[in-house]
């Protein structure tokens, strides 16, 4: 019986295209890696051209990160040397998408991940102990616990950080004698409490701007990475692409059978696109909210009306609902927000309704429910 998963990880999720790729890869590889630059390239930003897979079959190799394609290609160089990977940028700009689909595609494996928070450890970050074993053997390679560094060295695959910002600054320079030397030192073992990372290992960290200040990273650990900035989505148009692209893909896993409605993508996206730079299509200026106004977050108010009208059972999705969703969603963090959003509907949002009708007409009707 096949395992079901709420959310595959990538190599599950784009296993067949992964698995042509490599079947028609013969590009120059790093050692230890699954695919070379070339094919990780083709795999996050698509082919024009179908692959055929070793049963004959034509892969569709779909593009995954709409944004900067250069990035993608300098990220991709970055981890083939011996300096981590660093993605920075505002909450919501596909960082950890990015770093999933580069492990996948270089490792085989997207789920050896630290999850930074005030609360992590250096336990969490390199490794631990089984106690029982402790007690009972010592301090022996059996009674070791790996974590995901230890596991990422030993294997020679990538080792994910999330949120590095997040951690307090001495676990954060754990990790700066690893990085330059390539070299775990475990002294409970004594004469064998050396690990030396295989091929292949690096690490890539992701850390919020928002985050600034949080826990700075030091000077030493900073020059230790490359930094990359992933940048909001510019193109209302991709922005909308990327909207329907994410939904289409949560409602074909979660079955829910109704059709993506384009015009509501598009309205998401200019709200969104909008609110975050602060300067409507015709110019006119927009207070903007403190809350994120990522595309994530658009793709979510998104998928919550369409699973409440497929789930209620409804012929559409209602405009009300989304609105509804929409507020919720912008004064999550303070009602301060509400007092813009009522603003960007009563100048942008009323104009094009007087203007273009049809469904902005129903959105601004369904201003009733900023409240």
């Amino acid at each position: 019986m096949e395992q079901k998963f709420i959310k595959p990880p990538v190599e599950v999720r784009y296993k067949e295209e992964l698995d042509a790729l490599a079947a028609n890869d013969t590009s120059r590889k790093p050692e230890n890696w699954v695919l070379s630059p070339k094919a990780v390239r083709t795999f996050i930003l698509g082919s024009s051209k179908p692959i055929t897979a070793s049963d004959g079959r034509k892969i569709e190799i779909r593009k995954k990160f709409f944004g900067n394609d250069a990035l993608v290609e300098r990220c991709i160089i970055t981890l083939a040397g011996s300096r981590g990977l660093m993605l920075v940028g505002e909450p919501g700009t596909a960082k950890t998408m990015l770093s999933e689909l580069l492990s996948a595609a270089i490792s085989g494996i997207s789920t050896n991940t630290v999850q930074g928070t005030a609360g992590t450890t250096e336990d969490m970050i390199k490794y631990s102990w089984n106690y029982a074993l402790l007690l009972a053997k010592g301090p022996v390679r059996e009674a070791l616990v790996p974590s995901p560094l230890y596991v990422g060295m030993s294997k020679g695959i990538i080792t994910r950080f999330e949120e590095i910002t997040r951690t307090p600054a001495e676990i954060q320079d754990s990790l700066i004698s690893v990085m330059s030397d390539k070299v775990l030192n475990i002294p409970e073992l004594d004469e064998e409490g050396l690990l030396f990372a295989r091929p292949g290992f690096n690490i890539i960290g992701t850390a919020n701007i928002r985050d600034k200040g949080v826990n700075e990273m030091s000077s030493a650990l900073k020059r230790r990475f490359n930094f990359e900035t992933v940048e909001p989505v510019k193109d209302i148009r991709l922005e909308k692409q990327i909207i329907m692209n994410e939904v289409e893909e949560s409602a074909l896993a979660d079955r829910i059978g109704m059709p993506i409605d384009t015009d509501v993508a598009e309205l998401l996206a200019m709200t969104y696109h909008e609110l975050r730079e602060g300067i409507s299509d015709t110019g006119t200026k927009i207070e903007k909210p403190s809350a994120v106004m990522s595309t994530a977050e658009a793709v979510s108010v998104y998928y919550q009306t369409l699973s409440n009208a497929w789930y209620y059972e409804h012929p559409k999705m209602s405009i009300d609902d989304l609105t509804q969703n929409l507020t919720n969603a912008v004064c999550k963090d303070t009602k301060d927000d509400l007092e813009k959003l009522k603003a960007y509907f009563n100048t942008v949002v009323k104009l094009r309704a007087e203007k273009v009708g049809g469904i902005w007409k129903d959105y601004y009707t369904a201003r009733k429910y900023l409240k």
